[in-house]
């Protein structure tokens, strides 16, 4: 599972996160104020997000309002040190799957997860997407304009599937290496880079090589 933890306390999210991977071997992102995770629930795919009550940016409850309100499917689980039948109601109303009282086992939270991951939140992705006249099928990791089709490599896919997933957004290096490469990964920048203009070359024999614009000293975007 992809997983992602919104935990202010950076001692428990530090736990949280190493326990996640090493016991379940999940895939884990952890970030720390509700803003944060809102962006990230919102640019990318996760099974279960689990989300700290109290947080600076944005609380938990807030955050899980917000993405209902707007349309989220995915699991949400909310973590607090709040125990009374009020605060339980509270979280489950603003849109929760299920709630945690801290402190709490780590095997109970994994119990938990893997509830969740049973039930079918999985967006529905596109088997194809159109985008200025080309054709990015997901099935077959391939482009595809006229009667050129052009083969990509995994890492290829997933950098232009990411992309366009986030049409017209500047996405900086950064994020693209989590989200593309992982989270753990000892992966440069450059071969961020390097991808880009291995894709770019692939792009070009579809006459396609400016949408994947550079955004000097940031990242890069997708747009036409």
């Amino acid at each position: 599972m992809n997983i992602l933890v919104a935990e202010d306390d950076l001692k428990l999210g530090e736990l949280i996160s190493y326990m996640l991977k090493k016991k379940a071997g999940y895939k884990v992102e952890w970030v720390t104020e509700g803003e944060e995770a809102y962006y990230y629930a919102t640019n990318t795919h996760y099974d279960v997000l689990i989300l700290d009550w109290m947080m600076p940016g944005g609380t938990g409850i807030e955050v899980c309002h917000r993405l209902r309100k707007e349309g989220y499917s995915g699991a949400i689980l909310i973590l607090t040190a709040k125990d009374a039948l009020e605060d339980r109601i509270v979280g489950l109303d603003s849109g929760a799957d299920d709630y945690l009282v801290k402190p709490f086992e780590i095997d109970e939270l994994l119990a938990r997860l893997r509830a969740l991951s049973r039930r079918n939140y999985a967006p529905i992705l596109e088997e194809e997407i159109l985008i200025s006249d080309m054709i990015l099928n997901r099935t077959s990791q391939s482009i595809r304009g006229g009667d050129t089709e052009i083969q990509l490599s995994p890492r290829e896919f997933q950098l232009v599937d990411f992309l366009i997933q986030n049409k017209g957004q500047v996405l900086p290096r950064e994020i693209i290496l989590e989200r593309v490469w992982g989270f753990d990964s000892d992966v440069a920048m450059k071969t961020i880079d390097a991808t880009v203009k291995l894709l770019r070359k692939k792009l070009d024999l579809l006459g396609k090589q400016d949408l994947l614009q550079s955004i000097r000293g940031v990242g890069y975007k997708f747009d036409h």
